[in-house]
């Protein structure tokens, strides 16, 4: 009977810690839209910010997109040719780059390197009290901590979405070049013949609402870290984790949503 009481105590503790965590986050998120519209807005530490998430995530996206591209076409080209259709290899990547892979490996390597970094730097500066002394400076921590970074990961990763499906077809067009006799500008031509203005927007609109999402996660994990120097690894863990599984909910719901546009 003990044992029934205490398994049904964590139960119900588990839910109430649920719940007050959703509550938390949602209050998060609605202070973060009320901040985003009050002056001052800190523009240099926005533009600070974008070049932290942008300009030092190119490499990596660089070389991943590169990689990506190369690969699939490596992977698509046996099936092609099966069918005698080798010829829709290009516009076969296109709309596999454009539509899914190049928001989702951008939005997956930043999730892992900037949700992580906004992670740590806000739990560190939480744990070592350097927020609450901000506060008594008559400085919002909220707006210049929280605020800027998530409108510069919400601005930078739509940019770096479009960069890595340009690099990632670039990537595919290297593997065409070494089977076939096929110039860049053709190659290109052919890939967006059969990339509507619906998969363009769509693939922009995942990735403004990625970027949100990890600069958001990153955010509040960060800004509610506790229990010292232990509590910057956890925030900065869950930030990665839970920014990849909203991530890949997200995913699945625009598709569907940009499904139904598309047949209706």
């Amino acid at each position: 009977m003990a044992i029934f009481k205490n398994r049904k105590y964590l139960f119900s503790k588990g839910i109430d810690q649920y719940f007050t965590g959703v509550q938390s986050a949602y209050s998060f998120t609605a202070l973060f839209f009320k901040e985003a519209f009050k002056r001052p807005f800190h523009f240099r530490e926005v533009v600070n910010q974008s070049f932290e998430v942008g300009i030092k995530s190119l490499p990596l996206i660089t070389l991943t997109g590169f990689i990506v591209g190369v690969v699939f076409t490596k992977q698509s080209r046996p099936s092609l040719e099966d069918f005698g259709a080798a010829s829709w290899l290009p516009s076969l990547i296109g709309i596999a780059i454009v539509r899914a892979l190049g928001p989702l490996v951008t939005a997956l390597i930043c999730a892992g390197k900037v949700g992580s970094g906004i992670g740590a730097e806000l739990g560190s500066m939480k744990v070592t009290e350097q927020i609450d002394a901000m506060e008594v400076s008559a400085i919002n921590p909220f707006k210049y901590l929280v605020v800027t970074r998530v409108l510069a990961t919400t601005i930078t990763i739509p940019i770096l979405s479009l960069y890595c499906s340009f690099v990632g077809l670039y990537g595919s067009y290297v593997n065409v070049r070494s089977e076939e006799a096929i110039s860049l500008i053709a190659f290109y031509q052919s890939a967006f013949a059969s990339i509507s203005f619906l998969d363009i927007f769509t693939s922009v609109s995942k990735a403004l609402i990625y970027g949100f999402t990890i600069g958001i996660v990153g955010a509040y994990k960060g800004f509610n870290a506790s229990q010292g120097t232990r509590g910057v690894g956890k925030a900065a863990n869950q930030a990665v984790v839970l920014s990849m599984f909203l991530i890949f909910l997200e995913e699945l719901v625009i598709v569907q949503i940009a499904n139904w546009i598309r047949y209706f």
